[in-house]
This record gives structure tokens, sequence and C-alpha cells, in this order.
């Protein structure tokens, strides 16, 4: 949006008086609750511009703004911004306004923001609890895949492409194709350009040595098979759609294309029915080793090897299925359990450490500090874990690692024992669904589906004593 001579120049109560707010919307319509938040910034102007963009991107529609000088220096200004709330995620866009500015204070004392939307009457005939709403079926992704805070077509203007004409066109093309995509369809290809393949095979390179040294087991075994079956290489970018064929006859996952950051909640819905938003575009070729966003480099070195393993699969869909129904502050614990695990997470190989998280697999700076002595490295326990700040811009405080991905599986099982949701789920893989076990006639069926495996386990069991 555009920044006005006035907030420039530092003068207050900068509103919009006419008969739509800030966002071009109609002040006329049912207006939804309103919260505030005050910050200062770190730099420039520049700084204000990211903040109010990830205002805009998270759909917050901005109702007023002012400038006043900040309690801790008269020669600094503070921001005073009012914006209505309507679809939840609050705390989405807090964790991405604090890496834009600086002193972020949300009152507690202003109208609280407005809850997720509730699952409609009739898909609760045996509850009168609220719950957030959430998807039951794979195609149901269809109504949140689009929801992108961030980036997107949209790049700021510390973006390493901001001011490339002709990356910023390719952007917008990579992003039509993920707000098109439907379920079930195949993922369009893309004819990469020849600049994209360079920059793929110079980080794929680098990459692939420091694997033999530094990644995990699942990592240096399922590599070579994306090689062998997905076009992976030093020459081109891999096409989505050739992975996920090849991850579903694997694992069960299929990658879905987004165009660019996802809130927590939406993107651990994803994972609860094994679908991995996964972006397809490639990071400016001015800075191949850097990246403010996941793109194609992070997810198909970090992630896809992983998804491969069928353990790594279960643990992956874990915090998704935990994740269903759950509150704003519970999503957020879960997403954290998330960012130092799949993203940022440690595992024990042979009494030495390994690194299975996509986020240092696809960084070679931080996956070469994360096995040096300068890491601190913790026990992984989602109590804990979930506490622990996430670093975006810079490398993380401490790492958590664990035994094995067995182990991470158990223990986010029990941690998820701990959300209070009025019903339990069980997930149907040949459906793509969700069962709410929340009846006598539900759990019924789910007790009659063990007693089915249990029966061929009997017969195999005796078939092989025998």
């Amino acid at each position: 949006m555009p920044i006005s001579d006035e907030m420039e120049t530092g003068y207050s109560n900068i509103e919009d008086v006419s008969g739509f707010d800030l966002n071009g919307n109609d002040r006329k319509r049912k207006s939804s609750p309103v919260t505030s938040c005050i910050f200062s910034l770190k730099d420039g102007i520049g700084d204000l511009v990211k903040a109010l963009q990830v205002l805009q991107n998270s759909k917050l529609n901005i109702k007023h703004i002012e400038t006043r000088p900040s309690k801790k220096s008269t020669s600094q200004l503070e921001y005073y911004v009012e914006f209505e709330t309507q679809n939840g995620g609050l705390n989405d866009v807090k964790t991405l306004l604090k890496e834009q500015v600086a002193d972020l204070t949300i009152p507690e004392n202003i109208t609280p923001p407005a809850k997720t939307p509730k699952v409609p009457a009739e898909h609760w005939p045996s509850t009168k609890d609220e719950c957030p709403w959430f998807p039951k079926s794979v195609s149901e992704l269809d109504q949140t895949s689009n929801r992108v805070l961030m980036y997107g077509a949209d790049l700021d203007a510390e973006h390493p492409g901001f001011k490339d004409e002709v990356y910023r066109k390719r952007r917008i093309l990579f992003a039509e194709i993920a707000f098109n995509f439907k379920h079930g369809h195949p993922i369009p290809r893309v004819e990469y350009t020849e600049e994209e393949n360079r920059t793929w095979s110079t980080i794929y390179r680098e990459l692939r040595e420091l694997y033999k040294t530094h990644a995990c087991r699942q990592q240096r075994e399922n590599l070579p098979l994306l090689e062998q079956n997905c076009g992976y290489g030093d020459k081109a970018i891999p096409q989505l759609d050739d992975v996920s064929r090849f991850l579903q006859k694997r694992t069960g996952f299929q990658l879905r294309p987004v165009a660019g950051y996802l809130s927590s909640r939406d993107f651990l819905a994803g994972l609860a029915f094994r679908v991995f938003h996964c972006t397809q575009y490639i990071r400016h070729s001015s800075d191949p080793f850097y990246t403010p966003e996941p793109d194609c480099c992070h997810e198909l070195l970090g992630h896809m090897p992983l998804l491969a393993d069928k353990t790594f699969a279960q643990f992956a869909q874990e915090i998704g299925l935990a994740s269903l129904g759950a509150s704003d502050e519970e999503v957020a614990r879960l997403a954290t359990c998330f960012f130092f695990t799949i993203e940022f997470g440690l595992c024990k190989e042979n009494s030495e450490m390994r690194v299975y998280g996509a986020g240092l697999l696809s960084s070679v700076g931080e996956l070469r500090h994360v096995l040096s002595d300068k890491a601190v490295v913790k026990q992984f326990e989602p109590e804990v874990t979930s506490k622990q700040e996430c670093k975006i811009t810079t490398y993380q405080d401490c790492y958590f690692s664990t035994g094995s991905f067995e182990e991470a599986t158990f223990k986010m099982r029990e941690y998820a024992k701990s959300i209070k949701r009025p019903f339990e789920l069980k997930y149907d893989p040949y459906t793509n669904s969700v069962e709410v076990l929340d009846t006598a006639a539900s759990l019924k069926r789910a007790v009659e589906e063990v007693q089915e495996t249990l029966l061929v386990i009997s017969s195999a069991l005796s078939k092989i004593t025998h």
C-alpha cells in the first residue's frame, strides 16, 4: 500500500476519512472486532512499509494510523495502528511483525481479535463446545491454501529480487499457478530459465557435498532415489509434479504449489492429510546462498528426501493432526515444535550428531554452523521446545536433538494429549479424510477397524510360527 507524504514527515493522526478504509473496503459493512499494535522501527521508513505490508497481506483491514514520540526516546517515533481482525491468525501476524519492527506491543485492554471461524453447527451434533474450523478432507485444503500471509507475488523493498522486473514477473507466474491449483489436478510443469537452473546448480553442488558429513542417513539414502526417479541433479530444477507422484508411492505424501508464507494453522492442516505446501519459484540469482523466504531449493533439497521416509512422514503428519481444531495458542506451540524439528532438527546417528531439519539442509552457512562447537544443542522435549523463540533472519539461539524419529513421534503424541479438544480424530488413508470421534457410534466404528487389523496380524503370526 502507498505511504503518504505526511507519514514520512511524522505527522500524527493519518487516517482516510472517506467511506472506505485504507484497503479500499466499504466502512458501511458490518465491522469486525478491532485490535491495535504499537511499534517502533529498526531502521527507516522502509521498515514501516514492510510492517504495514504484513498487515495488508494478512487480510487485516487497517482502520487508523498515527505517529507519536517514543516513550523510550524523544528523538524517535512510534507507530500506533488499529486494524480489523476478520479471520483470526493473530499469532502468525505477531510473529511476522516481530521480524520487521522493534518493541512490538499489542495491548491486552484493546478489543480482543476475532476468533477463528467456528465449525458449522451441523458438523457438531454431539457437542456445544466451540472449536476453530478445520478441513475434514484433503479437498477442503482448496479453501485455505491461498491465504498467503507474506511474499507471494509481492516483494518488499529489501528482497533481493525487488528491483528485478524479470524476476518479479516470474514470481507473478508462479503465484498464478498456485492460486489456480485445485486438489486432484496435476501440478503445472514450469520451463525454468537458464538463470534459474544455474542458481539451482550452484546450490545443489555445494549442499550435495556437505550432506556426506552433515546430513542424517535418511537424507543421504533418499536423495539418490530422487535423482533416479525425479530428475534431481545439478543440471535443472526438478518438477513438483514428478516429486509429488514419487512421494505418494513412497509415503502417501503429495505436494501442493503455494505462492508464499501460509499461516501456521493452514500449513499444519496440510500435513494432517499428508499434503506439503511447496513453493515452485527459486531465490534470486544475485545471492544463491541466501533467501528471506522458503523457495524450491529449500523445499526440494531440505524437505523432500525426508518426506520419502515412512517414519519421518508419520512424525510430520502427527504434528498436523494435533493442530486440527486446536486453539490459536496451541497451534502456535505446535508450529514452534515443527520449526525446531522438521525445519531445524538434529538427531543422533551412531552416537554422532546429524541434521534432518530442512532449514539447515538447505542453508550452507547454518549447516556448517550447527555441527560446530559454537552451536547450543538441547534435548527435544515438546513442552520445552514449544516455548523457544524462533529466529527467521539469523542463526537459532539453540537447536534440539532427538534420538530417533520414532522417539520424536512418541513424544509428540504424548504432547498432543494436552491439547484441549472435545474430541479425537482418526485419519482415513483410503479417503484422505479425518473422522471426528465424539460419539459412541464413531468410537464403535473405530474399534471394529482395529479388531479387523488385529485379526489379520494374528493370522499372519500363526502362519509364521507354523
